[in-house]
């Protein structure tokens, strides 16, 4: 026997089994559901990427691609980086495959940062997003808000706030900027340690600071909605007033910036209260009317969002919800004691006629099988002994059933299958 240790998932991952990938299952089809509705589909594109598609999208000089990417060099000398967010991989197969506008895609992904583990965040994350190229209409970006909203409410959270900002476009918000940047400089010593000496940078990124020092210093400073351009603040308030239309509330929040350097005009992010202050992010995203430029392509406009899977599932354990998203109860369960394994036919033929059906292995007893069968949650069970195998019949009990009566019914074999469909109603 080995005396090796048994090998784990590395630090910041996890597996997900048991009852938890149930969730998982049912999260991802709602998505999917809900992207459909909305007339999305789906684009899965390579988890690594050359490092310039991520670099020139969040900005070098950003934390993820300063010191959260993972990059590697392969062996012919080419530079990759696995994906540390979803939207620049969409972005680039944009670009390359130049698809009928408007582009509406849907993804799920992981995604790897090299960071500190955290409740709901691991060093591979996974993430549920759409993205939209190809329109500029505030009409869009209500309708990217939405599917998050309605998808949000879909998955039993009810403690969810959605926070939203305009960061203008190139012209006025550099002179936001420039504005922020005089004010930084002049105050560079109360700030936090790491901005005292990065404020420089991209001050915008102090915004984004949570630590007291920052939020002081720039809560005193200008506020960007002040900047905006008539053109910018006319497609705010579309868009605030298409959410007013369709009974989304908001809150209007100039410090949100988000992360990344690619967002342009509307922000958001949601928030779920339910999960405190620190870690209290389920979503966000906004525009990126720059990206597809700045991947190579022509200048197009885009907009998306994404929500981390691991953080959701947290914030409906925190609100106590706890309604299953999918039915992974089977229909049906094969009891075989004949020793000559009739399951595996009659089994095959249950499935293909659509019924979610499962079977003990390996020669258990009676008593065993309907222990199993009892455990499995399926409605009916289906016996066949030495005596039905005889007679071409099947026994069907009905496991859920307190009526002795109707507990217990022996049919033709030939017959089965409409008898099935009688008692369940399908």
């Amino acid at each position: 026997m080995s005396t090796q240790p048994p090998f784990q998932s590395p630090v910041g991952t996890h597996d997900v089994i048991g009852a938890e990938s149930a969730l998982w299952e049912g999260l991802i089809a709602r998505f999917a559901q809900m992207a459909y509705r909305y007339g999305f589909s789906m684009v899965h594109t390579p988890l690594f990427e050359e490092v310039g598609v991520f670099n020139r999208g969040i900005g070098e000089n950003s934390d993820v691609a300063k010191k959260e990417m993972y990059v590697f060099e392969d062996r012919g000398g080419r530079v990759y980086a696995l994906r540390p967010e979803g939207t620049a991989s969409i972005v680039r197969a944009f670009v390359e495959h130049q698809p009928t506008t408007p582009f509406k895609a849907w993804y799920v992904t992981p995604a790897f940062r090299y960071e500190r583990p955290q409740a709901g965040r691991y060093r591979q994350h996974h993430q549920v997003g759409v993205e939209v190229l190809g329109s500029d209409d505030a009409a869009v970006d209500v309708e990217v808000i939405s599917l998050a909203w309605r998808f949000y409410q879909s998955l039993g959270l009810t403690n969810v706030r959605l926070l939203i900002n305009s960061m203008g476009h190139d012209s006025c918000r550099g002179t936001f900027v420039e504005a922020l940047r005089a004010v930084l400089t002049a105050r560079s010593a109360e700030l936090c340690d790491e901005h005292q000496k990065t404020h420089g940078d991209n001050p915008l990124r102090v915004l984004d600071c949570k630590k007291d020092a920052c939020v002081e210093v720039t809560s005193a400073g200008p506020s960007l909605p002040d900047f905006l351009c008539d053109e910018c603040r006319h497609h705010f308030s579309a868009v605030t007033n298409g959410l007013d239309a369709i009974g989304i509330s908001y809150t209007l929040t100039p410090r949100l910036v988000r992360g990344f350097d690619y967002y342009t005009r509307t922000t958001f992010e949601f928030v779920a209260d339910a999960l405190g202050s620190a870690q209290n992010a389920i979503g966000g995203g906004g525009r990126y009317d720059k990206l597809a430029e700045q991947l190579g392509g022509t200048p197009t406009s885009g907009i998306g969002f994404g929500s981390g899977i691991e953080r959701l599932l947290l914030a409906r354990a925190a609100e106590g919800v706890d309604a299953a998203l999918i039915n992974r109860v089977p229909d049906l369960f094969v009891v075989d004691t004949t020793g000559q394994d009739v399951a595996t036919p009659l089994v095959d033929q249950l499935r293909v006629a659509g019924f979610a059906t499962q079977r003990a292995f390996d020669g258990r007893s009676m008593k065993s099988q309907m222990k199993v069968a009892d455990r499995s949650g399926a409605r009916l069970a289906l016996l066949i002994g030495p005596q039905e195998q005889a007679a071409g019949e099947i026994t069907i009990r009905d496991l859920r059933s307190t009526d002795f009566e109707q507990t217990q019914q022996r049919v033709q074999a030939s017959d089965i299958l409409a008898v099935i469909r009688e008692r369940l109603g399908k």
